[in-house]
């Protein structure tokens, strides 16, 4: 039942949305950084990431400038985007005829 759910269309809306999410976040952790509020955890923001959510983070943390120095959470995005990388690698290797 949920496998007829994964048609490439919704697949694609629901990358396009959690990009989206995880670029806004960076921005709105950047603005509430500045003016000292309560701030979005690095776990969520990670989350986002991990979730499908890897290239709205890393434009959203290059745009705002948000985290860029910031350790050990660069390495950890880095690795996310990494396995992210592999594990597409390894379907397409999987997929093909």
């Amino acid at each position: 039942m949920v496998l007829a759910l994964l048609t490439p269309l919704n697949i694609a809306l629901y990358l396009i949305a959690i990009n989206c999410v995880a670029f806004a976040s960076f921005g709105i952790d950047k603005a509430r950084a500045e003016n000292g509020w309560r701030r979005t955890s690095e776990l969520n923001l990670l989350a986002l990431a991990l979730i499908g959510g890897t290239p709205g983070a890393c434009a959203g943390r290059k745009l705002f400038r948000h985290k860029t120095r910031k350790q050990p959470f660069s390495s950890q995005l880095h690795t996310i985007a990494i396995l992210q990388i592999a594990a597409l690698v390894g379907l397409g290797v999987f997929l093909m005829p």
